[in-house]
């Protein structure tokens, strides 16, 4: 069962969001809110698995909200939920922890399936997000000298995966692989990128130019 808290200042969505969790299976919807001046004291109550984050809000906006969540819970999942996709929210959200970037859409699976992903462990992102995520980088932190780093074929074919936003699930489909291996094979890549999350490791495979 996924523990989930919503922040999100539109009544109407939030409102159906809440309707939509609270008849999904596998989904316990602890909480929703209107705003996150005191998100920290939220997530302390409820302990969520996942935090269902928006990011224009009166008040505290949902990045700074989440670097407060993440400094005080680091273990909790920020799924960022925005109609945003500008570079610098972009950037300011994978820098600061989140551990995924879905858009709006009228389609709550999308949503449901983002929070799945998360939850176990991926990184979530609306292709479009991806795309920008990629665009970015490499026109703007592209390193001058990289640090020599030795990937086998298939961590490279997993690391190319992830770069462009693909779910754990997704990667497994992609490469004929089981969950399990896929898991496995990242935390390697993990280990010999330096790096503690799926964001980090898109960001250095971009830097380094490893994809």
């Amino acid at each position: 069962m996924i523990s989930l808290v919503i922040f999100e200042d539109n009544k109407a969505l939030r409102q159906s969001l809440s309707l939509y969790f609270n008849h999904t299976e596998g989904v316990y919807l602890a909480g929703a809110y209107q705003d996150a001046n005191d998100a920290v004291a939220k997530i302390r109550k409820h302990r969520p698995d996942v935090v269902l984050m928006d990011i224009q809000m009166p008040g505290l906006s949902g990045i700074e909200a989440m670097q407060r969540i993440k400094a005080a819970y680091p273990d909790t999942k920020v799924l960022i939920h925005t109609i945003f996709e500008d570079d610098h929210r972009i950037f300011s959200a994978v820098c600061g922890g989140a551990s995924g970037y879905v858009l709006k859409s009228p389609d709550p699976d999308e949503v449901l399936e983002a929070i799945q992903d998360v939850y176990r462990g991926g990184a979530h992102m609306s292709p479009a997000i991806a795309l920008r995520v990629m665009q970015m980088f490499q026109s703007q932190f592209v390193q001058a000298e990289a640090t020599y780093i030795e990937l086998t074929e298939r961590e490279k074919e997993v690391l190319t995966c992830m770069v462009k936003g693909m779910s754990y699930k997704m990667i497994a489909d992609a490469c004929s692989l089981s969950f399990h291996t896929v898991h496995y094979h990242i935390k390697h890549i993990y280990e010999k990128l330096h790096v503690n999350s799926a964001p980090e490791a898109v960001v250095k495979a971009i830097e380094q130019r490893l994809v």
